[in-house]
């Protein structure tokens, strides 16, 4: 079976994150959604964000990593164009095994 994955990529500051997790099970109800905490990096401002045992932020990167039909996820990255910043979603094919 083929699907369609999108990566969406945030900060944990913002806490959007939680929202669009929220609207993926609730409004969209997706095939699945898995949420990765980096350790660190860095986007298009180029600042870094990390974390170490000294000094823990809070703004470290999310991504939000969802699938299902290649339709519907079109239809839920347009609705989530309200919340995600332009430019920070990945979509790829994938076959299920």
């Amino acid at each position: 079976m083929n699907v369609m994955v999108a990566r969406i990529y945030v900060t944990e500051g913002k806490h959007v994150y939680e929202e669009i997790f929220q609207r993926l099970h609730d409004e969209h109800k997706v095939h699945g959604v898995t949420i990765f905490r980096g350790i660190s990096g860095f986007g298009h401002s180029g600042e870094m964000h990390s974390s170490s045992l000294l000094d823990m932020s809070f703004d470290l990167p999310v991504i939000i990593e969802f699938f299902d039909d290649e339709q519907k996820v079109q239809a839920v990255i347009k609705a989530l164009n309200d919340i995600v910043p332009e430019a920070h979603i990945l979509t790829f094919p994938a076959n299920l095994s």
